[in-house]
């Protein structure tokens, strides 16, 4: 096969062409930029088989007005000119998988993909607003997924590379009241399941990917340092992290308990489904 991907840059990106090139597939770096004409991105994506959009810049930060147009511009306006470019094409993609988030679903319930619970902040609005406009590349000929990450670990990068640092000098622990549920997904099992909709023709709409085993934050903070062998009594008050990143705090802050239950319907099965057996493997890889 033929794939395409936006962001191959990135943690995820990356892992995804390792995965498809030594699968044998032909795998190309797709570029969105502002000033490219939507007629040269269709030649680059006509006759490709599946296009994957990663792009979009790291939520995690403070939300600044300014930070929060990137936010919006990086998702949105990528992702439309995808879909522009899409409909330009004689023979388009028949995979179109886009990036989501499980930052669209509120705090307060347990979600699958048939959830209509959803958060009413701008993480909400924003992911909402992502979907719609992927969704409107679904066609006779082009299948859509939206993928609804939680939150990312592996070695190597993402949450993980900000997350072990001070766990392994042993200023690890909780973040306010550890309450809040983490859905969390490993690399390894994130890439498997872009495969598996791949390969899965009757799966289309948004699919979630995240563990079978949501975790609490003082759940997560305590198998951390039990796998790691450190004390994890250094506790980050929620005071302290709504001053570094004010809005942006519900991230770290507000829970999300998200069940895969489209993969799991479908006989996905997840090589690392706990926290405990994802942490082994990242600290084993690691040291």
């Amino acid at each position: 096969m033929k794939i395409a991907i936006c962001g191959i840059s990135g943690f995820v990106g990356s892992a995804l062409e390792r995965f498809f090139q030594e699968r044998g597939d032909e795998v190309v770096s797709l570029s969105i930029r502002s000033t490219f004409p939507i007629e040269s991105i269709a030649q680059r994506l006509n006759g490709v088989d599946v296009v994957i959009n990663l792009a979009g810049a790291n939520i995690m930060g403070r939300w600044s007005k300014k930070y929060k147009a990137l936010l919006r511009q990086s998702r949105l306006e990528t992702t439309d000119k995808i879909v522009a470019a899409l409909s330009l094409c004689d023979i388009p993609p028949s995979v179109f998988l886009n990036a989501s988030a499980v930052g669209l679903y509120d705090a307060y319930h347990q979600h699958d993909e048939f959830s209509s619970y959803f958060g009413n902040d701008f993480l909400a609005e924003l992911v909402q607003g992502w979907e719609h406009a992927a969704f409107r590349a679904q066609s006779d000929l082009t299948r859509v997924c939206t993928m609804r990450f939680g939150v990312v670990y592996g070695r190597g990068g993402g949450a993980m590379s900000q997350m072990l640092p001070p766990f392994k000098l042993g200023l690890g622990g909780k973040m306010g009241d550890g309450f809040q549920m983490i859905s969390w997904i490993h690399l390894d099992d994130l890439v498997r399941a872009c495969e598996f909709l791949i390969d899965h023709h009757e799966i289309q709409g948004a699919v979630n990917f995240t563990s079978p085993e949501p975790i609490t934050n003082l759940e997560q903070a305590k198998a951390m340092g039990r796998i790691l062998h450190r004390p994890t009594f250094f506790d980050l008050p929620s005071w302290i992290v709504k001053l570094a990143f004010g809005e942006g705090s519900v991230v770290m802050l507000e829970s999300k308990e998200v069940y895969p239950r489209i993969l799991q319907e479908r006989g996905f099965l997840f090589h690392y489904p706990t926290f405990d057996s994802a942490m082994e493997e990242i600290a084993h890889v690691q040291g």
